[in-house]
């Protein structure tokens, strides 16, 4: 993602003309989640200038120069009952512990969380019904990036299968957190790594299958592709 990223932060890479985390926040909104907490890390000015200067980047408005405070907008979004606390969590922290650092903006609460750069029409409703223990976890069978040959005992082929599912699960994100999880978690924790192990072994871990349309941006092309999905009308994330 370097053509991207090397000017702006990975969640801040538009699709449509908005930010691939505009479009993840829109489709937990859509589902009744407008209260969101952003661990910003690298270039996190550009998250925090984006939010904070939301109404002026979207609506005609009038203002009085030298006074801010008076200006007025014309006009509205459903973006605008969003409550947006972004929180500059640091340039190198791991996943667990962007977490940790927002711990008192959460206030005791079992909260939603995810990654910055994946797309999929998940259904909340059923996360939160199927959440057991003090993490779910919502896993998924992601498609091959290529193409597979089968061959025969004689190494002939025998066929062509176009991108075929994984036969594995993968963590894609999505995850509810009990409060709990905060025992879990230090300064230094990489969340995929000592913290969902533990929770793992002690029971406490459980996951949620999605078995929709699913695609993390982790390339160039990827994001192009997402692009190209967006512009032709048939985004599978797009549930608002």
């Amino acid at each position: 993602m370097r053509e991207e990223t090397e000017f702006r932060p990975k969640p801040m890479v538009e699709i449509g003309g908005k930010p691939i985390l505009w479009h993840i926040m829109k489709g937990f909104a859509a589902q009744g989640h407008t209260d969101f907490i952003i661990c910003a890390g690298y270039k996190a000015e550009m998250i925090r200038d984006y939010f904070f200067n939301y109404a002026a980047r979207n609506l005609d408005f009038t203002v009085k120069l030298g006074d801010s405070n008076q200006a007025i907008f014309y006009g509205s979004h459903e973006e605008f009952g969003w409550t947006v606390t972004v929180i500059d969590t640091g340039l190198k922290t791991p996943t667990g512990g962007r977490i940790h650092a927002v711990r008192s903006h959460l206030q005791g609460e079992r909260f939603l969380c995810t990654y910055g750069d994946g797309l999929a029409p998940v259904n909340l409703p059923t996360l939160i019904d199927s959440h057991r223990g003090i993490a779910t976890m919502t896993v998924t069978k992601p498609v091959s990036r290529f193409g597979v040959v089968e061959i025969n005992d004689q190494l002939r082929v025998e066929s062509f299968r176009e991108k075929p599912s994984l036969d594995s699960f993968v963590n894609m994100g999505f995850f509810l957190f009990e409060s709990e999880v905060f025992h879990y978690l230090k300064e230094d924790s990489v969340l995929e790594e000592d913290p969902l192990r533990k929770l793992a072994s002690e029971r406490e871990l459980s996951v949620h299958v999605h078995a929709d349309f699913w695609q993390p941006m982790d390339t160039y092309r990827e994001s192009l592709m997402l692009n190209e999905m967006w512009e032709s009308g048939s985004a599978p994330w797009k549930i608002w």
